[in-house]
């Protein structure tokens, strides 16, 4: 199970992969037809909303770190 440092890490690595291909989707979908361009662009919204909504969720997760924590840490 991944911890939540790298599920945060994933997600922000795919929402900026999906914000970087954005401007390269319209060249892509260009031979289809209207409707299913249409269908493209509406779906990889859907998706880099749904990737927005979830790097939201993990960071609400996330605990800042207590200077009143007594948990020992290891010595350097």
């Amino acid at each position: 199970m991944l911890s939540n440092f790298h599920r945060i890490h994933r997600t922000q690595r795919l929402l900026r992969m999906l914000e970087e291909d954005a401007p390269l989707l319209a060249a892509r979908v260009a031979q289809l037809t209207p409707e299913r361009q249409r269908a493209a662009k509406m779906y990889a919204e859907q998706l880099t909303a749904h990737a927005r909504a979830e790097l939201e969720r993990l960071r609400e997760q996330e605990y800042p770190w207590d200077s009143n924590d007594p948990t020992p840490e290891a010595a350097d």
